[in-house]
């Protein structure tokens, strides 16, 4: 319990984060590998490597750890004002609206030290840097061990010409260097080369060894300097519509906290996701106590598949179909199309906050110019999307906060003429009854290039939605929560071939009967309109439904050992005509601590699915850094064992060996992927090494 005393509290460590934890209460269900998961949790592990100063944090600071609700923000600014700086993190048991599950989830994630305004007295930054704690070299290899198609002797023709291979070794590997300060400075190197792309130096290529290459230096709190970045980085303002970076979730069991977004501005960008960045300089300047202004600018390349038109009257000579967002580079053609579009961006964020933190307003500019035309396929659904070279965005957005009521919102502007908007609530009814409300309405013109505001597309074009949201907790220890989304699609998207609606809710309900432990239950169903089937000649979309049930329990029975067990299924029908599909997943996981030195973790699970629509996607544990969610389909197991070794205070070693064994098959995967036989076993070993 935090039940220590005074004289004890300045001792407090704050505990390592259970990220795959968190992931999950976070994050409702995953129906795809496009959730950006990876990118939160990057996001968690940097908050944990500079946790935020709840004696110096602004109200937008703890509104972006998405752990706090706005009433306990509130709470705690207020305690703050009255008694003085926090002592400890014990003392948050004496803040109202402090529950100890809060407590605990933002326990690694901050701090009451006051690391602002002390930056000079811990010396030169060049000696800070070299002293920081989290001073860290990664190196991480990944393996499949059987072989694959694409890694095959391709037979040749007679023209000695064969069939697609990939042109690089099965290996992948990540290096990553990274340290940082809160409110100081952040420097990271990250270098990665996936599975069948080629290590090579070739400077005309624009390839200087791995594949991609990051790199980044931030320093903040200089004067009037409050963030310069240097390299990569993200950006992130308003409600996300125009600019957002990796610190969203989405609709997910979280149905309060996550659903605003918080201006963050600048932050350093150390993922492995290439193309979710800028390249280039950022700065935020103070401009009066209450007025901030950030100027960014940002150029590179990205993948494209880039044609020359057939027409001689076209409208571009030289045009792409859109982006690839794979980062992939494996084959002849992956390669042709590697970096063939420049991309430069530039804009700026001019922002106000009252001194009370109350009211918060700014107005927000994307300016993005391409160097080849964006010319989608003429294909009806597309007829609204983004075409041409240049893209400018205006857009604003509000932030206030009254009592116990957060309203806010951001409306957008893109050189189309189309709107973007979108406005929300949060209100704690009661000390216990938090409700939310989001309305949103993107028209099928709208382009935002970098926005990922709430929605139920991948995009925020062609929708408007309802949001509703509700968290009650009736006693201690028990919470329930629940959404209910309705949305509408005027225009036609892909596989749809009308304009069509859907609805999507969600209930969990949570009990967490001691302070290491949770139990919850959910369901979920969501109803979305697609084409029944592609030979029709007028499509008539028809609503699909998708039912699903999750039950988790985590336990720590004793202070060395864990477990957890996870069971999960869905059922899902294309038409009302057709038959129920299912499929399920088991698993139980068990971690135990041998030693000071040793910590060993397994899961075993089962699957069973009727076919790919119920496939089912399901967190894995992985080692530090790294984040696993596989999609089960078939019948089969999936076991998985990890070991972590301090081999000394300096060095720390993963190993982790994963297995999918599937029954009635003799292949698994498809095309270069291809493995012959019914299994497909994962290797990967990491190490780190603390200076």
């Amino acid at each position: 319990m935090l039940a220590a005393g005074t004289a004890q509290a300045q001792e407090y460590v704050r505990p390592t984060p259970d990220l795959d934890r968190l992931t999950q209460e976070l994050f409702a269900e995953i129906q795809s590998d496009q959730v950006p998961s990876e990118d939160l949790y990057e996001t968690l592990l940097q908050y944990y490597q500079t946790p935020i100063s709840l004696n110096t944090a602004t109200r937008e600071d703890l509104r972006g750890l998405l752990l706090l609700s706005e009433n306990q923000i509130s709470q705690l600014l207020t305690y703050r004002q009255q008694r003085g700086p926090l002592l400890s993190l014990y003392e948050l048991q004496a803040v109202p609206g402090f529950d100890l599950r809060t407590i605990y989830r933002a326990a690694p994630f901050v701090t009451v030290q006051t690391a602002g305004g002390t930056n000079g007295l811990r010396g030169p930054l060049w000696q800070r840097v070299f002293k920081e704690d989290n001073n860290a070299l990664f190196l991480r290899y990944e393996r499949v061990l059987q072989t694959r198609t694409g890694y095959t002797a391709a037979p040749l023709d007679s023209l000695g010409r064969g069939p697609t291979r990939y042109l690089g070794s099965p290996d992948k590997l990540l290096l990553r260097y990274r340290v940082s300060h809160a409110k100081d400075f952040s420097l990271g190197v990250t270098a990665e080369k996936d599975a069948g792309e080629q290590l090579a130096w070739n400077p005309k290529g624009r390839q200087y060894g791995a594949d991609f290459l990051s790199a980044h230096f931030v320093v903040q709190e200089r004067g009037k300097l409050k963030t310069l970045a240097v390299g990569d980085y993200q950006l992130q303002f308003g409600q996300g519509l125009l600019l957002s970076s990796g610190l969203q979730v989405g609709k997910g069991a979280e149905t309060i906290t996550t659903l605003r977004r918080s201006s963050i501005g600048v932050r350093p960008y150390s993922s492995i996701l290439e193309s979710t960045f800028f390249r280039g300089a950022a700065a935020t300047v103070e401009v009066t106590p209450t007025v901030r202004a950030t100027a960014f600018v940002s150029r590179k390349r990205v993948d494209a598949n880039v044609q020359l038109a057939a027409d001689s009257l076209a409208e571009f000579d030289e045009f792409s179909s859109g982006f690839l967002l794979t980062g992939f580079h494996r084959t002849p053609s992956e390669r042709a199309n590697r970096q063939t579009l420049r991309e430069t961006v530039a804009g700026g964020n001019l922002s106000y906050t009252s001194r009370s933190g109350h009211l918060a307003a700014g107005l927000t500019a994307v300016d993005t110019h391409f160097d080849k035309a964006i010319q989608r396929r003429p294909e009806l659904y597309n007829q609204y999307e983004f075409r041409g070279t240049h893209n400018l965005a205006l857009g604003a957005h509000y932030t206030y906060v009254r009592g116990n009521v957060l309203v806010f919102g951001e409306t957008a502007r893109s050189s189309s003429g189309g709107w973007g908007t979108v406005n929300g609530l949060l209100a704690s009814l009661a000390p216990t009854v938090d409700v939310s409300a989001l309305v949103r309405h993107y028209t099928r013109d709208f382009h935002t290039l970098y926005g990922n505001a709430l929605s139920e597309n991948t995009r925020n074009i062609n929708e408007s939605g309802l949001y509703l949201g509700l968290k009650v907790r009736p006693v201690a220890r028990w919470e329930v929560s629940a959404y209910y989304d309705q949305f509408w699609f005027p225009w036609l998207k892909y596989d749809v071939g009308a304009p069509s609606r859907g609805h999507d809710w969600l209930t969990r309900i949570t009990y967490a009967p001691t302070k290491t432990s949770l139990l919850y239950a959910q369901l979920r169903t969501r109803q979305k309109a697609y084409n029944p089937s592609s030979d029709q000649p007028i499509p008539q979309p028809e609503p699909t439904t998708r039912h699903s049930v999750l039950l988790y329990y985590d336990a720590n029975p004793t202070p060395t050992l864990g477990l957890r067990t996870r069971v999960q299924g869905s059922r899902y029908r294309a038409t009302d005509a057709s038959p129920w599909q299912r499929g399920y997943v088991l698993a139980q996981d068990a971690s135990v601590a041998v030693g000071r030195r040793l910590r060993l973790t397994a899961r075993y699970a089962l699957f069973d699915t009727d076919s790919y629509d119920t496939r089912q996607y399901v967190f894995e544990q992985d080692v530090l850094y790294a984040f696993s969610v596989p999609a089960l389909s078939g019948q089969g197991t999936r076991v998985y064992g990890i070991a972590e070794i301090s081999c000394t205070r300096q060095l720390t070693l993963w190993l982790r060996l994963a297995e999918t064994h599937y029954r009635h098959q003799t292949t698994v995967g498809s095309g270069l992927e291809e493995i012959q036989g019914p299994r497909r076993t994962e290797f990967k070993a990491q190490a780190r090494y603390r200076f």
